[in-house]
């Protein structure tokens, strides 16, 4: 049997189908995919690729806070983008979240997002 606890805050949105914000297994998270969602409003934020990439930050910030650990505890994390030519920023923003040693990361490049955000991000925590 395995130490299963769901992780849930409401200072990230909402999940907006079925599954949870993120899954703690011992001392493993599991976070599921931010997308640029204002957790309030649940509305996208502005449009420029810089604020929406701000916005999954301070998303995953949340969740990863809830669940007892911090951005700097992400093992792994995947960026998923409707734009690779937005890969350059993405990679200044993180700078500004992350210092060295980085997660190991992934950029996909794909052809559409939930409620037409330009980036999406999800990853694994160990506390």
């Amino acid at each position: 049997m395995t130490n299963k606890a769901i992780i849930s805050t409401e200072h990230a949105p909402a999940a907006i189908g079925t599954y949870s914000q993120a899954v703690k297994v011992d001392n493993t998270v599991y976070l599921s995919g931010q997308i640029p969602l204002d957790p309030i409003s649940m509305t996208l934020v502005d449009s420029s690729i810089e604020a929406q990439v701000r916005q999954v930050f301070d998303n995953l910030t949340a969740v990863c806070s809830a669940a007892g650990g911090s951005l700097e505890k992400i093992v792994k994390l995947n960026i998923y983008l409707t734009d690779l030519d937005n890969f350059a920023t993405v990679n200044t923003v993180m700078a500004e979240y992350f210092q060295p040693p980085y997660p190991a990361r992934a950029a996909i490049g794909i052809n559409q997002l939930p409620k037409g955000a330009a980036v999406e991000m999800d990853g694994i925590l160990v506390l």
